[in-house]
């Protein structure tokens, strides 16, 4: 009960800070009425039909040093793609802070809910340190895949309404995390940002969806977003499945945060902001023109102008696709 009340105290004094940051900068609307998308076959037990035109393919690569920093000064000639493991001519590049279209999926089910003010907390971080032109969204993991903004709006910049979104989703019930990270990715695919990110925060299990891990990764490997997923885990959760969000993660170039103390959350959503924040933006024709709708692998590597060797996370393949849904 003490951690709980902890959690709780930490959770108030970042929404309170947040809220007196926002207050007299945020442009206040109607909430409106919350609700699921309106019901499609793809609520079905099938995988939407997301592909991408693959005349040019894009990547959003995050490089850091040995230390763990992010490295912000190369340029396109410090990179190199390759495809099926053949080297690609690199036709696009630009390193600068563009708007992003984002996705807030937030377990809120009976696992979840001793933690609950600290991921809320967490999710207001992440939206403060956001460039003010991004635009948002938040779904959560529960039975229904519930989407918290009015049902008119499919993407809010508005700060009042993302708060509003994050703190009135009930506690409790069961978790359909699939359907929920698979419906935010259909979400995004309409989406006109540049880029797209999906955040899942939980415990990694599942109760309660009508799609397989399987075939949200596979969906994750068509798309074009990067997830993050965070982890949270109680010694006796009975729920807790950090692998999966691991597969969902590295599916799409993305990275999978476990921290020890739930203390740490708000940093790691302000850490992942940042990365967001400092991607390169990588483009190639690919020389294998033959667009079979078959996956392919993509490896990028990357060296300091002295030649040191730099890590380099970005999206491992594609689905290679004539088509443009």
């Amino acid at each position: 009960m003490k951690d709980c009340d902890g959690g709780r105290e930490r959770g108030l004094s970042v929404l309170l800070a947040l809220s007196l940051f926002w207050g007299p900068i945020a442009t206040q609307r109607g909430a409106g009425n919350q609700g699921s998308l309106p019901s499609t076959p793809n609520h079905e037990k099938s995988i939407p039909a997301i592909s991408v035109n693959v005349s040019m393919v894009v990547l959003h690569a995050s490089v850091r040093d040995a230390k763990g920093q992010i490295v912000s000064d190369l340029q396109g000639k410090n990179f190199r793609v390759y495809e099926d493991g053949r080297p690609q001519t690199v036709e696009l590049f630009h390193h600068r802070d563009v708007p992003v279209a984002v996705g807030l999926a937030v377990d809120n089910s009976g696992s979840m809910q001793h933690k609950r003010w600290d991921v809320t907390a967490a999710a207001l971080a992440f939206v403060r340190s956001s460039n003010s032109e991004d635009e948002m969204f938040v779904v959560n993991c529960d039975e229904n895949g519930t989407f918290r903004l009015p049902s008119i709006e499919p993407f809010s910049a508005n700060p009042s309404e993302l708060v509003h979104a994050l703190m009135g989703a009930p506690a409790g019930g069961m978790t359909a995390l699939y359907d929920a990270v698979t419906d935010a990715l259909e979400h995004l695919h309409m989406a006109n940002r540049e880029k797209r990110a999906l955040i899942v925060i939980s415990d990694g299990g599942d109760n309660a969806s009508r799609h397989s891990l399987n075939q949200v990764l596979q969906l994750a490997r068509r798309s074009e977003t990067i997830i993050y997923t965070i982890g949270l885990f109680g010694d006796d959760d009975l729920d807790a499945n950090p692998a999966v969000l691991e597969k969902i993660a590295s599916a799409t170039g993305g990275e999978a945060f476990f921290p020890k103390h739930i203390s740490t959350i708000v940093e790691i959503c302000e850490e992942i902001a940042e990365d967001i924040r400092n991607q390169y933006t990588i483009g190639y024709s690919p020389a294998n023109n033959h667009f079979d709708d078959r996956y392919r692998s993509i490896r990028v590597t990357a060296a300091t102008p002295g030649g040191k060797k730099l890590r380099v996370r970005t999206r491992p393949g594609y689905i290679a696709s004539s088509r443009l849904d």
